[in-house]
């Protein structure tokens, strides 16, 4: 069904999507592609949330060149009024009297989901759709799972020696893995909207939790901090960098004077409710889903981490691993928690890539 060009300008489109990750957080990353004769005679992206999407620009760019060319396009064209300077996009490509449509899949929200191929056939236009579906929804799983779940797509990143620590007896970790991974590790956190810490680790490591050290910086995303009883002391970096990014996640156990403390200095105090002891990790995903938060990375210790692939929500893992070894019992792992008694109930992990970053390696991939 699919030639080589066809597969050539999709690529293309992606590529052009890929261009904004992190920047159109709540929409999905979209490239449009617009073929003339064979050749590409315009392209858009989408830059941002409330600014035109990439068939408008391509079409804009296109102007009279558009009537009977083929669109290339990663996802689904909308067709409802998203804001006044984004009418739907089937509109536009109707009116530039494009004749084909080629999509890589079908968007998942709900106020499309199909209604945009709908609107295109019944004016006549030729719609193709499947090319290349599995990059596409790869390249915009973390939209896919807020827009069908109202959840963020959680990632757990962490650090560690080939032996399985994350730091050793004394607490000691930097740095455990070499410049190219802390780069790599600063590039993840650029495309996120939030990072997870608890409490141990502002503590003990006193992170900024900013992005620093690379190019084509997008922003510093927000600053999760998991602090039942609100121990933070206010001169800790991340009140004092952009608190007004800051949110201090507390147990109805903290004290209201420092709450109050904590709002001085700009953040945002939430109360979350505990179950033995610790935050109902579900619930705290679900409350920032609320608050349009739609993706997450959780940098947090070893507790943290165990809580968290526990509670079930982590979706996507990046573990980075050093070519060195540390040893000792006490030495702390990047999984802590109790553990599991049997093999049989071990995490697996799907799709799992492996990856030279640096010095070290790379092992991503997603929970069974």
């Amino acid at each position: 069904m699919w030639n080589k060009n066809d597969i050539k300008f999709m690529k293309k489109a992606l590529h052009l999507a890929q261009k904004m990750e992190g920047k159109t957080s709540p929409d999905p990353m979209v490239g449009a592609v617009i073929v003339k004769n064979g050749k590409i005679i315009s392209h858009g992206y989408h830059e941002e949330q409330n600014t035109p999407h990439a068939e408008a620009w391509a079409i804009k760019k296109a102007a009279k060149q558009a009537k009977g060319s083929t669109l290339y396009v990663n996802l689904e064209p909308c067709c409802f009024f998203e804001t006044k300077n984004n009418p739907p996009c089937t509109k536009a490509i109707i009116k530039a009297g494009i004749k084909k449509v080629v999509v890589a899949m079908q968007d998942p929200n709900p106020q499309v989901n199909g209604k945009g191929f709908e609107e295109l056939k019944k004016a006549g236009i030729k719609v193709n759709k499947g090319l290349l579906t599995k990059e596409a929804k790869k390249l915009n799983e973390v939209f896919i799972k807020y827009i069908t779940t109202g959840l963020p797509f959680v990632i757990l990143k962490t650090a560690m020696s080939l032996d399985g620590k994350i730091a050793t007896k004394t607490g000691e970790s930097f740095w455990i893995t070499g410049e190219e991974s802390r780069k790599r590790s600063h590039k993840i956190r650029n495309t996120v909207d939030a990072i997870i810490i608890g409490i141990g680790t502002i503590i003990k490591d006193d992170p900024e939790l900013t992005v620093r050290n690379i190019k084509n910086k997008i922003k510093n995303p927000k600053k999760i901090i998991l602090d039942p009883l609100a121990k933070i002391d206010v001169d800790r970096k991340v009140l004092r960098i952009e608190p007004e990014k800051t949110i201090v996640i507390v147990s109805n156990n903290a004290k209201e004077n420092k709450i109050a403390k904590i709002e001085s200095t700009g953040a945002k105090v939430i109360r979350a409710t505990t179950k033995n002891g610790s935050f109902e990790m579900k619930k705290i995903i679900k409350t920032l889903g609320k608050m349009g938060i739609i993706s997450v990375l959780i940098e947090g210790g070893g507790n943290t981490n165990a809580k968290a692939l526990s509670a079930g929500i982590v979706d996507k893992i990046y573990f980075f691993v050093a070519p060195k070894i540390i040893g000792g019992k006490e030495a702390i792992t990047p999984i802590e928690g109790e553990g599991i008694t049997q093999l049989l109930k071990a995490i697996k992990i799907k799709n799992l890539s492996i990856e030279k970053s640096g010095e070290d390696f790379l092992f991503s991939g997603y929970l069974c």
